[in-house]
């Protein structure tokens, strides 16, 4: 079995899901996608990072939202 790519641990980021090994979390990554930075730049900002944790980080982001859940947006978003 793999090791899983992204974890949560209560002693860790305050329990925020992070990249397995460092105190990355998928938030950031998100932020920084989100802010219009490409994959490569965040690469080259976080070392210790891979383009395989990054996908994962997505890949959670997704499955997270999947979850039976209804997120209250504001009305003057769109």
């Amino acid at each position: 079995m793999d090791k899983p790519l992204i974890v949560s641990h209560p002693n860790i980021m305050m329990g925020k899901p992070v990249v397995t090994g460092t105190r990355i979390t998928v938030e950031l990554i998100l932020e920084k996608l989100a802010a219009g930075e490409t994959i490569d730049q965040i690469l080259a900002a976080h070392p210790r990072l891979s383009r395989e944790a990054i996908f994962a980080a997505l890949a959670f982001a997704r499955d997270a939202l999947r979850a039976g859940v209804i997120y209250p947006l504001a009305e003057d978003a769109a």
